[in-house]
Formats: C-alpha cells, sequence, structure tokens
C-alpha cells in the first residue's frame, strides 16, 4: 500500500518548464472533466451557478474563470451543518457512465466482468471511500473536517517520501517524530512518509503525551539522526536537554513544521545543538496545510539560505494572486497563495484561497543547490492562521504585520522564549490597546539595556512601542505558551474585550 519506487517526481523534477506545464494542464483537463465536476456537490453547483463549461478548462490561464472558494466556504451553518461533506467526491453508477470517456467505462465494465461487480465496487471504494480524518487546527475558525479515501492516503505517503529524498534522509537513518499526537497534517504526514520509504521512526506524540521529560529520554535512548516538530516545542525541548547537559552529537537533520520559521530562529536552534556536540547540523523547513493534505520542503543548502519549497506540479498548481483583486501574479511576485488539487479523490478543492501571504512568489528556475526544475514557492511566507486567538484589527490605530515581532524578537539572543498579548487598558473594550512583551531571558542578561533596545526595535518594524517589557521567569512563559500542553504555542494574545 505504501510503496512508492516509481514516483514520477524523479522524472517530472528534469523537465523544462514548458514540458511541465504540459503535464499539469493535461492533468487540470482531465482532473476537472472526471473527477471534480461529475463527484463534487460543491463544485457541480458552482460551475452551473456561474455557467462554466468544465470542458473549457484546458490550461491554468482558463482556471481563472472559476471563482475562489476559501476557508468560511467550509464552515457550518444552521441550514448547513456539514457543508465539509459537498467537497467530497461522490461518484455513482450514472455520474461515471455519463462523464468518463467510453474506453475508461469499458474497462470498469470489463473488470466487472473478469473479477465480479463485488471486486469492481470494491476497488471503487478504495479509491473514493473515506476512511481517513484530519482536522484544521481551528485557530482563525472552527475547526474542519477534510477526509482521504485510501487512494489520498497513499498520495500521503508519496509526498513524505519526497521530502525524505529532498532531505537526504537515508534508509538507515533513525528518525523521531515529536509532532504533538492529533488528527493534524504535520504528524501524519511524518507517519506515512515514513511508512512509504521503509524509514524507521519512532513518533513521541510530543509533549503532550510523553512529556518533555519522556521526549528527551526517548531522543537519548534512540540517538536519531533527524528529528522533526513544531519549532517553539523542539526549541523547547533542546533548551531543557542543554541544560541538563545531554549530549546530542548524533542529531544531523531538524525538520520544523505547521509555523513559520525565520533564518535567526535556525541560527538560535544550531547555537543549542553545537553546544552540546552536534557537527554539521542541517535545519529545514516545511509549509503545508490542511486542504492541501501535503507538505512542502526545502533542500540542503547553505547555512542562512533558503532553496525554497519544492512543490509538486504532477499533483497540483499554485497561483500567487493579488490579495485585493485576485489578479494573477507572475513569476516571483509577491501575493497570497492559491491551491488547486489535480489527483486528489475524498475532499477535493480547487482555486482555494489559504490566507497565507508570500514574498518572492513561485520560481521556474532550476534550484540552485539540488537542481530539480520542479516549481518553488518562496520560503518568506506570512502565515496568519498561525497566530492563536487573534482577529485581525489594528493596534494602537496602526496596521500590524504580527510576523514582525517573532522576526524581532529572535534577533536578541538573551532571549530564551517570548509572548505577545494585546490587552485594553482596564479591561475596558473602549479604552485604548496596550501592547505588552513578556519575555524571559538567561542569566547575567541586562535587563534594562535589553528592555529599551527591545522597545526601540520593536517601534522601528512594527510602528508600535510596547506599554511594557515584563521579565518573566522560563517556566512561567512556558506556561502561558502551553508549549507541553496544546498543539500550537499560543505565541501571540488578542485579550481584548468585545465592544
Amino acid at each position: 500500500m505504501f510503496y512508492c519506487h516509481d514516483d514520477p517526481w524523479r522524472n517530472i523534477s528534469q523537465l523544462s518548464h514548458e514540458e511541465i506545464l504540459r503535464i499539469q494542464n493535461n492533468k487540470l483537463y482531465s482532473f476537472i472533466n472526471q473527477q471534480l465536476y461529475p463527484f463534487s456537490p460543491y463544485y457541480r453547483n458552482l460551475f452551473d451557478y456561474h455557467k462554466i463549461n468544465p470542458r473549457k478548462i484546458k490550461s491554468m490561464h482558463d482556471l481563472r474563470c472559476v471563482p475562489f472558494i476559501s476557508k468560511s466556504d467550509f464552515i457550518p451553518s444552521p441550514t448547513q451543518p456539514e457543508k465539509f461533506k459537498d467537497f467530497i467526491l461522490q461518484p455513482d453508477q450514472e455520474t461515471i457512465r455519463k462523464y468518463w470517456p467510453k474506453d475508461k467505462v469499458a474497462q470498469l465494465a470489463l473488470r466487472s466482468i473478469l473479477k465480479g461487480p463485488e471486486r469492481m465496487r470494491e476497488a471503487l471504494g478504495q479509491e473514493y471511500r473515506p476512511v481517513f480524518m484530519t482536522f484544521t487546527t481551528g485557530t482563525t475558525n472552527t475547526p474542519v473536517s477534510f477526509l482521504y479515501s485510501s487512494y489520498d492516503v497513499n498520495n500521503l505517503g508519496l509526498y513524505g517520501s519526497r521530502m525524505i529524498r529532498l532531505f537526504k534522509i537515508q534508509p538507515t537513518d533513525r528518525i523521531v517524530n515529536i509532532f504533538p499526537f492529533a488528527p493534524h497534517l504535520a504528524f501524519w504526514q511524518v507517519v506515512f512518509g515514513g511508512l512509504s520509504s521503509s524509514i524507521f521512526i519512532l513518533s513521541t506524540g510530543g509533549g503532550k503525551v510523553l512529556s518533555s521529560e519522556g521526549n528527551i529520554n526517548a531522543i537519548l535512548k534512540m540517538k536519531p539522526s533527524v528529528i522533526l516538530g513544531v519549532p517553539s516545542y523542539i526549541y523547547h525541548l533542546l533548551r531543557l536537554a542543554q541544560e541538563k547537559s545531554c549530549k546530542m552529537d548524533f542529531i544531523k537533520k531538524v525538520i520544523l513544521g505547521a509555523a513559520a520559521v525565520t533564518e535567526p530562529f535556525k541560527q538560535k536552534l544550531l547555537s543549542l545543538l553545537t553546544a552540546m556536540g552536534a557537527t554539521d547540523v542541517s535545519i529545514f523547513g516545511t509549509y503545508g496545510f490542511t486542504e492541501a493534505r501535503t507538505a512542502w520542503a526545502e533542500c540542503p543548502t547553505t547555512p542562512g539560505i533558503s532553496s525554497g519549497y519544492h512543490l509538486y506540479p504532477d499533483k497540483e498548481i499554485i497561483e500567487i494572486i493579488d490579495p485585493k483583486t485576485g489578479e494573477v501574479k507572475r513569476e516571483g511576485e509577491d501575493g497570497e497563495i492559491v491551491y488547486t488539487s489535480l489527483d486528489s479523490r475524498a475532499s477535493s478543492v480547487i482555486r482555494f484561497r489559504t490566507g497565507d501571504f508570500v514574498k518572492g512568489g513561485v520560481t521556474y528556475q532550476p534550484c540552485p543547490y539540488c537542481g530539480r526544475k520542479v516549481p518553488r514557492l518562496s520560503s518568506q511566507i506570512s502565515r496568519i492562521s498561525d497566530i492563536t486567538g487573534l482577529q485581525l484589527s489594528k493596534i494602537k490605530g496602526s496596521l500590524v504585520n504580527l510576523d514582525n515581532f517573532s522576526a524581532v524578537l529572535s534577533e536578541f539572543e538573551p532571549i530564551q522564549e517570548w509572548q505577545i498579548e494585546i490587552r485594553k487598558k482596564d479591561n475596558d473594550a473602549h479604552e485604548i490597546d496596550e501592547l505588552i512583551v513578556f519575555v524571559a531571558v538567561k542569566d547575567h542578561t541586562d535587563k534594562c539595556r535589553l528592555a529599551e533596545d527591545l522597545k526601540k526595535r520593536i517601534l522601528l518594524c512594527t510602528e508600535v512601542s510596547p506599554n511594557a517589557i515584563v521579565f518573566s521567569s522560563l517556566p512561567e512563559i512556558v506556561k502561558r505558551l502551553e508549549l507541553e500542553t496544546a498543539s500550537k504555542e499560543k505565541r501571540i494574545l488578542d485579550s481584548r474585550p468585545k465592544a
């Protein structure tokens, strides 16, 4: 079920951009006309309402006539409590006969004759019947179910094997997966990726399942060359290990997911590992989201440089659009990431607006580090959905890019952990905003000077000055962040009461 020896990505990654585009256009036409329009209740209604002829969508350019969808289209309502089901492909005999090519219908009929109708129904069930579920994390909206058929689970394993190949992980390597055990993409991408590649992986379930002490003990016992997890928790774990004077010279690769990763943050991890005896360590970021049911990865580069995320053009189309006008941007231009599936069953989407913004967009040039010619997505991505409990709004009258807080606070080497809280003065909904920065710092830090430098740097980068820098103990900040108990840390809190 999970073997991926004949993965076409090996060959596709050496094709020219024109050849890759031809493959994408052919798959787009086939997917829309043989899968999406016939079997998806949502997209059948969408196309019919807008009078879109699916047979006229023959290229990425033609795709522009299809309206965008977003997370809001999945949110249940009193009249549609299970809207997510409308995105599940639901074939039946009538639609198969009507929309599939005659030769494909004939093959299905022949299989029914030779092997019996029960075997034929079983094969269709394995391709389309939902058997596995993940959820969006619900940080910006109500959690939404996304379902997989066995076909999709195989694809999930395939994507994992592609990343393992990209990271140059060998069959003899041992991996410890520290992503939280939950029905979320990151944990299961690692699990199925390991199964598809026949690589040994210990999945600890993160701090909530095994505790930080248990995770450190597992790492010391397993001596993995690769560890994977959420950036903040990996950092927390390695910091605790260093305090215990642990030796971790066996770690060669750290793979981070489920949150944005900056180069200064990578350097902090590298410093921790170096202090514990590790050498020649590579630190990788990944990018993914529930609706795509996959993640993409960087390849090995020189320190301080990202190759960008290597995409799977045989499985999806990535567009970059102007978030205000919806206009499709050109190669290398900034904009919002839009995802279209080319090879999914169960829950399937096209032209899905992620709400994620990327600087540098997509490039079609060969990767200067690994030589692959697949499209690459810039790693400078602002993930609004990663900000826990935060509604987008102004702070003190200024519209703030909240990712700038992470960039600024990562610059200061003495800071061990931090949290931003946005309040209202006296907890009065009609009062002015207050911005409080909680930090835990290393011993012997000049707190007065650090507070002064922090205020200046935050003001320069966000145009908002903190009302207070609060120095707390490391355990207090860890508790505030819920690093060891939540699926995602509560890095930025909006505590403002509603008016």
